[in-house]
């Protein structure tokens, strides 16, 4: 049927066939699906997606989903409540079934997770770990002599020794790129070679190297520029410490393809790169977690997400996704 006003094109009121088709999600083929969920990313998966329906479910335990785990400041999704985030990491390890290849976190985490990924897969080559405060040198160590094949470690904003960059670069050869990040300080001026001669002496084949905030001097870099031969990129942003004029600058410019000095700007950088002119103790952490609600029991609270409807679990009772992780 038209409608056809004078002067007028005729106008159809006959609906679109487009707009009377709707897409069905739950009838996607399973290929189909997977492919959509790695978009997602581990914590998406465990807390939204594996709740839609039990097709959902069984898509959401494909090992493929879970080589590369990023759960780092996504608090964004949870509704306020306490959460288990070690409960859920060592759940997106197992689905991986021993071939997690990268796997990242911040603001939570233990020596006993850290032991349990080691334990879990023998194919890891990227390890993140930022402001995880209650990771000890054992655990970094107990990880770097098991996985063997790491390329990619980033220790931000925690607390480790010398003694442990030693041992993760004698342990794993095939190391090319270390971020040892931290809070950068003016003022007092503490210096300290003992990182950077460490990293010289004991990771021969790095190509990118970040040090943004250390405290060396031009010996530990002079020392990093002589040990690491294979150094394209290195961030020196905020070493207050060094003195890049003259020969030392000439010699950096040369070596590397890129290279961020002290003063350079930080407006890419993903941490809080304020500057301290004050000073803590040495065995403080020398980067500061934003969240103020840290715990003590490797719990967290959360708020400003949005409640998801439950799932069904192995034994087919029904769980509430939140609940399932919840304190």
């Amino acid at each position: 049927m038209e409608c056809v006003m004078e002067n007028q094109t005729p106008i159809s009121t006959e609906e679109p066939s487009s707009l009377a088709e709707v897409r069905n999600w739950l009838e996607l083929p399973p290929d189909v699906l997977a492919h959509i969920f790695l978009k997602l990313g581990a914590i998406d998966i465990l807390f939204r997606a594996q709740a839609v329906c039990s097709m959902w479910r069984k898509v959401s335990k494909e090992p493929l989903l879970f080589r590369y785990v990023d759960m780092r400041n996504r608090w964004d999704l949870f509704d306020g409540g306490y959460y288990d985030m070690e409960k859920m990491a060592r759940e997106a390890v197992d689905r991986s079934c021993g071939q997690l290849v990268e796997f990242s976190m911040e603001h939570f985490g233990t020596d006993e997770l850290v032991d349990y990924i080691a334990d879990k897969t023998g194919s890891l080559r990227c390890l993140r770990l930022v402001s995880c405060y209650q990771v000890s040198d054992d655990a970094l160590i107990n990880v770097a002599k098991k996985a063997v094949m790491l390329e990619e470690l980033e220790v931000c904003h925690c607390s480790f020794s010398e003694d442990m960059l030693k041992t993760v670069g004698k342990a794993c050869p095939q190391l090319t790129s270390f971020r040892l990040n931290c809070r950068g300080f003016r003022q007092p001026r503490l210096e300290s070679d003992v990182e950077a001669l460490a990293i010289a002496e004991n990771m021969p084949q790095l190509r990118h190297l970040h040090l943004f905030g250390n405290k060396l001097t031009n010996v530990g870099l002079r020392g990093i520029l002589d040990g690491c031969l294979h150094l394209e990129s290195l961030d020196l942003r905020q070493c207050f410490n060094l003195n890049l004029e003259g020969d030392m600058l000439k010699i950096c410019r040369e070596r590397l393809i890129k290279l961020r000095l002290p003063n350079d700007s930080t407006d890419d950088y993903e941490f809080d790169a304020t500057i301290e002119d004050g000073s803590y103790g040495e065995d403080y952490p020398s980067g500061f977690s934003d969240i103020d609600f840290l715990s003590d029991d490797g719990c967290y609270e959360f708020s400003g997400g949005s409640y998801i409807s439950g799932f069904d679990d192995d034994d087919g009772d029904e769980v509430d996704a939140f609940d399932y992780y919840n304190i």
